[in-house]
C-alpha cells in the first residue's frame, strides 16, 4: 500500500487548531507531509505551547488520516512550538499592576460577579495584593458583596495630582459606579458616558502595587467590553457559565470574543458555576439541576483550560448578601473549592506569561473588528 501526500493533506485542510478559524494546512501548522509506502510523517508547528492543544491536534491528526486516508496507515509525528517574540505592551497600562483580569460571562444570571469575589478573596488568602473594578456599569454587585455599600472612595494627592482611593474590604481594592450613585438609582447612560466613567475608575484611581486587579465585566459581549479592551493590556480572560444549553451558548460567543482577531485576549478558562446540587443531610449526592458538565465539554470543545465547577449552595447565596464571600469561610467545602480554581487561575495565568507574548490594547476605529459588518 502507497499512501498519497496530496490526499493526505486534503483530509488535513478538515482540522482547524483551537483560536485559529484556517484549517491546519491554510495556517501553516502543517509544516511538511512525507510519506514512505504505508508510513506518513506530518511536521506540525503550534504556536502555543500548552499541552492540551498539543495533544488534541495530535489526536485529530491520528483519527483523520486513519478515517480519511487508510485504516492500515503507520503515522508519526513530530511537533514543535515556535512562539512569536514577546511584544512591547501597547496602550496605556497601570503602572504596578501585574496582571488584569477579565471575568466575563455571554449571559446574565450565571454567577460571574460572585466568582469574581470569591475569586479575589481566595487570591488575597494566598498572599496576593489584589484589586476588583466592577465594570458592570448598570449592575454594580461589588459593593454589596463586600458589605461597602454605604462606603466612597475618597480624593488624596499622589505626584501632586488628585487621585481616587479604593474603597478597601478583606485586604481587597475595589471600585465600582455603585459606590457613587445612590442603591435605588438605575445608570441611564450612553455607552460613551458609561466608557468614560470606566476610564476614570481605571486611570484617575490610586490602585498601588497589584499582582492581580479583576475586572468583572457586564454579560454580553459589547461596549463596555470593546472599552476594556481598548483602555488595558488585559493579561487573560476567565469565562462563567451554567451548564444548561442557554448559557453554554451565550458562554460560546463570550470565548470566541477574546479569541477573535480584533481582540486576541488569551482566555486562561471556563469555570461552571452552579454545576449541581448536594442536600445537607445527603453530602454524597448530587443532583445536576441545570444538566451534567456542560461548560466542561465546552471547554473541551474550544480547546480551553476548564478551571473547575462550583456547586449551588446555599451558604455562597447568604454570604453574597451578607457582604462576605463565601470562599472565607474557613474549612467548608467552598473554601476548597475556590482555593482549587483560584490555583488553576494562577497556573494558568503563569503560563500564558512565560509562553505568549504580553497583551495590547487593542485598537478600534469605527466599526473595524466588527464581524457582523462586512469590510
Amino acid at each position: 500500500m502507497k499512501l498519497d501526500r496530496k490526499e493526505i493533506l486534503k483530509a488535513l485542510e478538515t482540522i482547524t487548531i483551537a483560536g485559529e478559524g484556517k484549517n491546519m494546512v491554510e495556517s501553516g501548522a502543517i509544516a511538511n507531509v512525507l510519506t514512505f509506502g504505508d508510513e506518513v510523517v506530518v511536521e506540525l508547528v503550534l504556536t502555543t505551547p500548552a499541552m492540551h492543544i498539543k495533544k488534541r491536534a495530535e489526536e485529530d491528526i491520528k483519527k483523520t488520516i486513519l478515517e480519511l486516508v487508510s485504516p492500515e496507515a503507520k503515522i508519526k509525528i513530530n511537533s514543535k512550538v515556535q512562539v512569536p517574540e514577546k511584544a512591547e505592551i501597547k496602550g496605556k497600562s497601570i503602572p504596578g499592576i501585574k496582571n488584569i483580569i477579565a471575568v466575563a460571562s455571554g449571559k446574565g444570571g450565571v454567577g460571574k460577579s460572585t466568582v469574581t469575589a470569591n475569586l479575589a478573596v481566595s487570591l488575597a488568602k494566598m498572599g496576593f495584593s489584589v484589586g476588583v473594578l466592577d465594570a458592570d456599569i448598570y449592575g454594580p454587585s461589588m459593593p454589596i458583596m463586600f458589605d461597602v455599600e454605604n462606603e466612597k472612595p475618597i480624593s488624596i494627592l499622589v505626584d501632586g495630582k488628585s487621585k481616587m482611593k479604593p474603597v478597601e474590604s478583606y485586604d481587597i481594592k475595589i471600585l465600582s459606579i455603585g459606590f457613587f450613585t445612590a442603591p435605588s438609582q438605575a445608570v441611564i447612560w450612553r455607552g460613551p458616558m458609561a466608557s468614560k466613567a470606566l476610564n476614570q475608575m481605571i486611570f484617575d484611581a490610586d490602585w498601588g502595587e497589584l499582582d492581580f486587579m479583576l475586572i468583572d465585566l457586564p454579560p454580553g459581549t459589547g461596549d463596555i467590553h470593546l472599552s476594556i479592551m481598548q483602555s488595558l493590556p488585559v493579561t487573560g480572560a476567565v469565562v462563567v457559565s451554567t451548564p444548561q444549553a442557554v448559557a453554554l451558548a451565550d458562554a460560546k460567543k463570550g470565548v470566541s470574543m477574546f479569541m477573535s482577531e480584533a481582540i486576541n485576549v488569551p482566555v486562561l478558562g471556563i469555570i461552571e458555576n452552579m454545576a449541581y446540587f448536594t442536600p445537607e443531610e445527603l453530602p454524597n449526592n448530587k443532583y445536576y439541576i441545570f444538566g451534567q458538565e456542560g461548560a466542561k465539554n465546552l471547554a473541551e470543545d474550544l480547546q480551553v483550560p476548564f478551571l473547575g465547577e462550583v456547586p449551588i449552595v446555599q451558604s455562597i447565596r447568604e454570604a453574597g448578601d451578607y457582604g462576605r464571600p463565601a470562599a472565607m469561610q474557613t474549612g467548608s467545602v467552598i473554601e476548597t473549592v475556590f482555593e482549587d480554581i483560584t490555583r488553576k487561575v494562577v497556573e494558568e495565568t503563569i503560563s500564558r506569561n512565560e509562553n505568549l507574548p504580553a497583551s495590547e490594547a487593542i485598537k478600534i476605529t469605527t466599526m473595524a473588528g466588527c464581524s457582523a459588518v462586512k469590510k
